[in-house]
């Protein structure tokens, strides 16, 4: 049961969605509610377009794995729907606040935020807040609605409109990809603060809680999950560099020997901000809080696992404290650090190539600080031209500048190189809304040698059997097909992908467990399977509505992908052939049923 709330009008509604079955409150209703809603053809920031926020049924519970809300509109990016999730505690609050879901259409009048409390919706002026990063901006709410109000912000980076800006949730916890920031600038909506306590309810509160005690003591047996309980953490990149071609150095240029330092665990002593309890519910603090000891605001500093690698060795760039202070200022100014670094290194490499005088430089640490000032305020034409991303600041360089922006529908890619691991890259080039690194599970962990082999019954059950993680054929496709229709349910339904099948403690029946237990309803694998296939086709559908299939917008990895191979270490000559990657791709197809 969505709210409807119309920022031109200042009018809400409830609208009653409960009799539909399959969509579980989450993206697969937001994007019907899109398609219903809104007419084709419509510019992401049109007041008309719809904005949708939610935890649905599952997100919000005190649960493992249950901490998600899903942030989806067009993307200004991308032209397709756009979707992004929030980790942390923000879900549970919206559920507090007597609400499962927002669709908010229209643009206020002045800047303003949304108030979700006791089940009712109201719009607030935020004029006095335009300008603040989201940090403030959450201190400046949270002094007015009480210290315990969950609030969704945007900084500077979505009130410029920047093509990629976030949303940041309770300091931390960004939604950022697909620049869904800006479509809260274009509604001017500055936040959406959620005020209320009542927890979620389960049908089953038993088998929730064996559950959660099964969870808690897989941390020291499941050797993913104990790497993301431990310091500094999943996303604290510690220990020997990265094979050569398994991660993007400088704008994917650089296919051999890196040169670069990944640092050791004691770099991060002194630059823990949080490091427990950022999901309620779920006892793997895989989410934590670093940032440098000079850091201006180090509350944003929740590092996710893709930014050091974005902003770090992308850019040519191996200063730890670098990196820390760029991901915390990201997030204080609300820009996608994914984006970000894959447009400056865009920018770095045609720079070095003479397509770009004045442009940055490859390893230049000091001057990133005022290189993601300017992208967020958009500040001179670098920054102008930085601020709409790689693929449009391609076009506006002209035809010799586009080989080097890697990119897939508008939308940069993760720093995961698939020239070592062809089933990403079929996920990158052909998820219909846009290339993701967490849409499916890396194909080195089903690498019958190098795999986690206690992961490979669990995808087994879903017809993932084990291969060879440089082989690129048709069951390549199927088998990628049927990993990202998993997580595609997983996200349908609010699911925490870092805790859940194949790798991590959450089996299939594990999940489905939680979920009959949460709901009520007896929930199989099948219904999972059967909501991520729904969310897919849904997300193509509107996709070819906009404009944005396959035609219009080629489900094709950058030329780089199928011409450089890497050239050092145990992934020599890893590269993807174009006809065995086109044959991949139409067994991907056919396993979906897109013929």
């Amino acid at each position: 049961m969505p709210f409807i709330v119309d920022l031109t009008s200042g009018s809400v509604e409830k609208e009653h969605r409960s009799a539909e079955r399959g969509h579980f409150g989450g993206s697969i209703l937001g994007l019907r509610l899109m398609a219903e809603r809104t007419p084709a053809g419509l510019d992401p920031y049109d007041p008309r377009a719809l904005l949708y926020v939610a935890a649905g049924t599952l997100g919000g519970t005190a649960a493992p794995g249950l901490a998600k809300a899903v942030f989806l509109a067009k993307s200004p990016l991308t032209g397709v729907a756009g979707e992004t999730h929030a980790l942390g505690p923000f879900a549970a609050g919206l559920r507090g606040a007597g609400a499962r879901a927002l669709a908010v259409v229209g643009r206020a009048e002045q800047l303003s935020y949304l108030l979700v409390q006791g089940g009712e919706v109201t719009c607030h002026p935020a004029e006095e807040l335009r300008g603040l990063g989201t940090a403030a901006t959450t201190d400046a709410l949270r002094a007015r609605h009480g210290r315990a109000a969950h609030v969704a912000a945007i900084g500077p980076a979505g009130e410029n409109l920047v093509r990629y800006a976030s949303v940041v949730t309770d300091h931390a916890y960004a939604a950022g990809r697909y620049g869904i920031g800006a479509v809260f600038g274009a509604k001017n909506l500055k936040a959406i603060v959620c005020v209320g306590d009542a927890p979620a309810e389960v049908a089953d509160p038993e088998a929730v809680a064996r559950i959660a005690a099964y969870y808690r003591e897989s941390l020291t047996t499941n050797p993913l999950a104990a790497l993301q309980a431990g310091l500094p953490g999943f996303a604290g990149w510690v220990g020997e560099p990265p094979a050569p071609g398994y991660a993007s150095v400088r704008n994917f240029s650089v296919p051999g020997a890196s040169g670069l330092r990944v640092p050791e665990a004691r770099d991060y002593e002194g630059r823990a901000v949080a490091t427990t309890g950022a999901c309620p519910g779920c006892p793997n603090d895989c989410l934590k809080v670093y940032a440098p000891p000079g850091a201006g605001e180090r509350r944003a500093g929740g590092l996710g696992q893709e930014a050091f690698l974005s902003l770090g060795w992308n850019l040519g760039i191996d200063d730890l404290d670098a990196v820390l202070g760029a991901n915390a200022r990201c997030n204080d100014l609300g820009l996608d650090p994914v984006s970000l670094g894959g447009t400056l290194a865009f920018a770095m490499e045609c720079a070095e190539r003479g397509l770009l005088p004045g442009g940055p430089a490859f390893g230049d640490a000091a001057a990133l600080p005022e290189l993601i000032e300017g992208v967020a305020t958009r500040t001179g034409a670098m920054g102008d031209l930085l601020a709409e991303g790689a693929a449009r600041a391609a076009a506006t360089l002209g035809p010799a500048a586009v080989p080097y922006a890697m990119t897939v529908k508008g939308a940069e890619l993760p720093c995961f190189d698939p020239r070592v691991q062809p089933g990403i890259g079929l996920g990158y080039a052909i998820a219909p809304g846009g290339p993701r690194y967490d849409a499916l599970e890396h194909d080195l962990d089903f690498d019958p040698v190098a795999g986690l082999a206690y992961s490979f019954g669990e995808a087994a059950r879903i017809g993932a059997e084990p291969a060879p993680v440089a082989e690129l054929d048709a069951e390549r496709g199927r088998r990628t097909a049927r990993l990202l229709r998993l997580w595609s349910g997983l996200d349908a339904l609010n699911l925490c992908v870092f805790a859940s099948s194949p790798t991590r403690p959450l089996t299939v029946d594990h999940l489905t467990a939680l979920v009959t237990a949460v709901l009520g309803d007896a929930f199989t694998l099948e219904d999972l399977l059967a909501a991520g296939q729904a969310r897919l086709d849904a997300m193509r559908a509107y996709a070819a509505r906009e404009g944005g299939g396959p035609d219009e917008l080629p489900d094709e990895l950058p030329a780089r992908m199928h011409d450089e191979p890497v050239t050092d270490g145990p992934h020599r000559g890893a590269v993807l052939d174009r006809a065995s990657f086109g044959r991949a791709r139409d067994a991907f197809y056919e396993e979906l049923g897109w013929g």
